[in-house]
């Protein structure tokens, strides 16, 4: 993300922000209801105790710098939750550089070896931007990952929206949705990364719904908690979806299945070997 893509995602994630709240939610006065839905710049600007003009600047993506603590009166006014104030700070260069990641994500033997040993409950690696990367039997079965999606078939984010409509997932807009957020928060702490830049073009070109998902500008994290899907052989499956960071660039998902999701994934390997 150049300088200039930069400043314009924190103007139009400050006005969607903005969009969202009401007067009556942050203690104001209420407008008169014809007016468009939401807080004004200066009621933004009221509440984080900053002039209106600056903050106007800020929405317009200029070239101004907001200090941390002025980021963080933004953040309270806008009631930010911490990964959307943590997006934040990003898009207003508050962190330290990230390094240029290695061409080849590797996976070290001992993860290797400890996603094997999680069968019958699926478990899968993904690397920055989400490239699944090491899988065990289980999650193989379960998501056919040898099932072709190209040119990014193994990419978690390319690989829902190619499968909109015929989705595991039996709630799969919501997940989709939190994937999204989560993928945008990604996507920011690795500025000028040709790899991300590829897969989000790709991803507008492809699917209207993430382009549209996209600009809304939402970020948090990809919730744990149970994940039900509907496999097209297996039936109906029961999972608790969790996910660990390993490294910084490494993550593990696990699907930590039901005893009656268990036994099923365990026939249907012992059938296959």
């Amino acid at each position: 993300m150049e300088e200039r893509e930069r400043r314009q995602a924190l103007a139009a994630f400050l006005r969607t922000r903005r969009a969202r709240l009401s007067q009556a939610e942050v203690g104001l006065p209420a407008r008169s209801r014809h007016r468009t839905p939401g807080l004004r710049r200066e009621d933004v600007a009221e509440l984080a105790n900053i002039g209106v003009s600056w903050y106007t600047l800020l929405e317009q993506g200029k070239d101004v710098h907001p200090s941390k603590p002025v980021l963080e009166s933004i953040a309270q006014a806008l009631r930010l939750t911490h990964a959307e104030e943590k997006y934040l700070f990003l898009l207003a260069g508050h962190t330290l550089p990230v390094k240029e990641p290695p061409e080849e994500e590797e996976v070290p033997p001992e993860l290797r070896r400890v996603v094997d040993v999680l069968t019958p409950h699926p478990a899968f690696v993904i690397g920055r931007r989400w490239d699944i990367l090491f899988w065990n039997r289980a999650a193989d079965l379960v998501f056919c990952f040898d099932e072709p999606f190209p040119p990014h078939s193994l990419n978690v984010v390319w690989r829902s929206f190619q499968m909109q409509g015929h989705s595991l997932d039996l709630d799969w807009e919501a997940q989709a949705r939190n994937l999204v957020a989560h993928f945008r928060a990604d996507y920011a702490r690795y500025p000028g990364d040709a790899s991300f830049e590829e897969l989000l073009h790709d991803l507008q070109h492809m699917s209207p719904l993430f382009r549209e998902w996209w600009e809304q500008h939402d970020i948090r994290g990809l919730p744990n908690g149970p994940q039900p899907m509907m496999h097209p052989t297996l039936g109906p499956l029961e999972f608790d979806h969790v996910q660990a960071s390993f490294s910084s660039n490494l993550r593990v998902k696990i699907y930590a299945a039901s005893p009656s999701t268990a036994s099923k994934v365990e026939q249907a390997l012992s059938a296959s070997s």
